[in-house]
């Protein structure tokens, strides 16, 4: 491993020329750490010279886990230009929305995901089709063979300052933020968590997270690449492949967001389980209970940690934290547990003795980082980053609450924001969408937890006079909606008669989201797995409570 800590992506990329050691492994074959950084170099030549003079230095990446994806992002590291990775659930004018705010001159795809952008208005956005028929994307590279890293780069070349990445991450203002991300900064966290988790030369990385997200390039892709690791790609998460392909491919740690650890754990039990090289796997909201499953199962440790894209916090986990916490503050934030309302911090939680919050009124509140951010802005979003640096502060939209230890709990998100399956989503957005059932008079989404991690959507609907609730027409009118994204829609749907709402007329989501599934007010759902909805009846509202408790997470609903 590195004994100095690297100032920019680019160094690390260039770090592996003339290494010919195993460094990118997929279905196909084994490429060396060498060959990674040639087609690097190439793509980086390639991009310098196809990007209009005065464009900004963007390229959008809508592609799945194929090598081409670490090759731009090493591309953009070697010229100095940022990434932004397009999101392929995001659908019709909300993905164009993405490609165009991002200033995307370049957009890079596969044919796979040419149907998402048949019927867009992209003016000015070039598209490259790495899988082409024809071979007009090899003839495109093929005149820059031969180039080196450093031979071309935009403007003065890349430095600790220069923008990477652009990852979008959504807020309860609406449309996702594009959050800022240099190669100084990246780099330092990749070599952090290269340290944190001594990553060595012989380490394999399965990235089985999709790569336009931060979670597979910041905790999975620069670390390898501090520690010279070789990188594993799975083109798509698959559950049922996991252990073949870490099997495969010698891996030895791997990331994960979301349910990706309740996946794991439905696939039916082998005796070989334990026939693996796996030392660990860190990611976010496994929850304490798989958590303890997934080790006992698979005999691999899986750390949680907290720290968002944006880079303005972080809680990190030691040997001593309790079951259920992530940690406690990072080493270089001063993290408080704030009161939006009054900026005064919440007091220390009281916990029994199985952990459960006794005094959550009181104590939970948003995180907030009161010291030094690393937080470096969006992208063309002064609106977002005011209010996410309001008072001096990085607030980072996630509440928490805190033990007399110091230790941090993740409680969920503030008003208009949800994280479903890893996927953070705005309120407001799936609200516009909803709006458009001609049968509904006033619409409000919110979240309530996901029996397992992260959240799910609920929608409150108070229907037109003379209107009736159609489970099967409203499921159509769902599946007709162009910029429905694949974890928008509803699992919940609550009728009211009227929607509940503030002094000042502003819809009551307090109370929505306390009340739940428990209501007088008929409740319709559809189960995951499930395509039509149905009521929510008094035993199926029993069951879900017992998994909710099964999980630990029964004092979470209604909180």
């Amino acid at each position: 491993m590195r004994t100095t800590t690297p100032e920019t992506v680019a160094e690390l990329i260039a770090s592996q020329w003339g290494d010919h050691r195993p460094g990118l492994k997929y279905a196909d074959g084994v490429l060396s750490h060498h060959r990674v950084a040639r087609e690097a170099a190439a793509r980086a030549a390639l991009l310098v010279d196809l990007l209009p003079p005065g464009a900004e230095p963007h390229i959008g990446v809508l592609l799945d886990n194929t090598p081409e994806f670490p090759f731009w992002l090493g591309a953009a590291a070697l010229a100095g230009a940022a990434v932004a990775g397009i999101n392929p659930t995001r659908r019709g004018p909300e993905l164009a929305r993405d490609i165009l705010h991002t200033d995307c001159r370049i957009l890079v795809t596969e044919r796979i995901h040419l149907p998402l952008l048949r019927g867009l208005d992209l003016p000015g956005v070039r598209l490259l089709v790495v899988d082409e028929e024809g071979g007009e994307y090899e003839a495109l590279l093929a005149p820059y063979a031969g180039a080196k890293p450093g031979d071309a780069v935009l403007g003065p070349g890349p430095g600790p300052s220069s923008r990477l990445l652009l990852y979008f991450t959504s807020g309860s203002t609406g449309a996702p933020k594009a959050a800022i991300c240099t190669q100084g900064r990246l780099a330092a966290a990749g070599a952090s968590l290269a340290r944190h988790f001594s990553v060595a030369p012989d380490d394999v990385h399965y990235i089985c997270m999709p790569l336009f997200h931060g979670n597979a390039v910041i905790a999975d892709w620069l670390p390898a690449l501090v520690g010279g690791a070789a990188v594993a790609l799975r083109r798509r998460f698959s559950a049922s492949a996991f252990l073949d392909d870490v099997r495969a491919y010698e891996a030895t740690y791997f990331t994960y967001v979301g349910r990706a650890i309740q996946y794991l754990l439905a696939t039916p039990p082998r005796p070989d389980d334990r026939a693996h090289t796996l030392r660990l796997g860190f990611g976010t909201e496994a929850g304490a209970v798989d958590a303890a499953r997934f080790a006992e199962r698979f005999g691999v440790r899986l750390v949680e940690g907290y720290g968002a894209t944006e880079g303005g916090a972080s809680v990190q986990s030691a040997p001593d934290t309790p079951p259920g916490a992530l940690g406690r503050a990072g080493a270089d934030d001063d993290l408080a547990v704030i009161d939006p309302e009054t900026g005064l911090e919440c007091p220390p939680a009281v916990l029994d003795a199985r952990g459960r919050l006794l005094n959550g009124t009181e104590a939970i509140g948003e995180l907030v980082n009161k010291g030094r951010s690393l937080f470096e802005g969006y992208w063309r979003n002064p609106d977002a980053e005011a209010a996410r640096t309001r008072d001096g502060w990085y607030w980072t939209g996630d509440l928490f609450f805190r033990d007399p230890d110091g230790f941090l709990y993740f409680a969920g998100r503030t008003d208009d924001r949800l994280r479903v399956d890893s996927e953070n989503l705005a309120a407001a957005v799936i609200e516009n969408i909803l709006a458009r059932w001609t049968r509904a008079a006033a619409v409000a989404v919110y979240a309530v937890p996901d029996e397992v991690a992260g959240d799910q959507v609920m929608a409150a609907v108070a229907l037109r006079e003379g209107a009736v609730f159609s489970p099967e027409g409203f499921a159509a009118f769902l599946a007709a909606q162009p910029d429905l994204g694949a974890k928008m829609a509803p699992r919940y749907v609550r009728i009211v008669k009227a929607m509940p709402t503030t002094a000042t007329n502003k819809v009551h989501r307090v109370s929505l989201r306390g009340e739940a599934f428990h209501t007088c007010d008929p409740v319709w759902w559809r189960p995951a797995g499930e395509e039509a909805y149905r009521r929510l009846e008094p035993a199926d509202l029993t069951a879900l409570l017992a998994s909710y408790e099964a999980q630990g997470r029964a004092d979470l609903v209604g909180r």
